[in-house]
């Protein structure tokens, strides 16, 4: 009876991990297609799911994360690092396993993107190179920012702390957001600002495209000074009787 028992539990155990296997492959086959899916939205040079799957670092970078996510989940912290830094050095791009990422996530060339661990990332969101979702050495706990859905971040913009960009929102190549934006907005510049919302143009005091040139302005100040001049003195030489060419009358 103990062997009959005993042989039960390990064809059950058998049994239970082939289902583990399969649903792990059926889960992985599923992630690549979104990955592959995602590029081909998104990039206009991809020109098959083979160029995708074997040369788009930024697939690499992802399927890797998605690895080294679930054993971090799974308190396989230093397994998690390690396959995250192998990542790194073939991609360029680091994630840290702890960061939660959604759907359809895009990678675009992907140099230099840096993922903060407890960033997240909802779903069908575009990083261009250069991007770091990171911290400001100044939070503790969740120190990294949350991305809606749909959320385009530029080439080197820098999204920095706890905050959150609203979905749908647009952030500027190059842009440093240190503060929340709200959902559908399009956020540029050093501090990031708001400069469009549900397709509208938010006004601001500071046009950076129509701001005054303060040296054309001065230029033009001298310019009257030097015609009022010239008209006092004009009228000085009429009063006393002298020509305009400094003979007297």
């Amino acid at each position: 009876m103990g062997k009959q028992h005993a042989l039960g539990c390990l064809v059950g155990g058998v049994k239970e991990a082939e289902r583990s296997v399969a649903r792990l492959i059926v889960a992985t086959e599923r992630e690549f297609k979104e990955a592959i899916a995602a590029v081909r939205e998104r990039d206009p040079a991809a020109r098959s799911s083979a160029e995708i799957l074997l040369l788009y670092s930024g697939v690499h970078a992802i399927m890797a994360h998605r690895l080294a996510h679930a054993l971090h989940k799974n308190e396989h912290y230093f397994c998690a690092r390690a396959i995250s830094q192998l990542a790194r050095h073939f991609t360029g791009i680091e994630i840290h396993p702890g960061a939660t990422i959604g759907k359809n996530f895009f990678i675009d060339h992907g140099s230099g993107v840096v993922i903060g661990e407890t960033a997240e990332i909802g779903d069908n969101c575009t990083l261009y190179q250069g991007v770091t979702l990171g911290g400001t050495g100044k939070d503790v706990g969740k120190r990294h920012p949350t991305l809606g859905d749909n959320v385009m971040v530029g080439s080197g913009a820098k999204v920095l702390g706890p905050l959150k960009v609203g979905a749908g929102s647009k952030i500027a190549a190059n842009a440093v957001v240190l503060h929340p934006v709200p959902e559908n907005s399009t956020a540029v510049g050093i501090p990031a600002r708001v400069v469009r919302r549900d397709g509208v143009r938010v006004r601001d005091d500071l046009d950076q495209i129509h701001i005054p040139d303060p040296v054309a302005q001065q230029f033009r100040a001298m310019e009257e000074t030097i015609a009022q001049l010239r008209r006092e003195i004009e009228q000085l030489k009429q009063e006393n009787g002298v020509h305009s060419d400094g003979n007297e009358r």
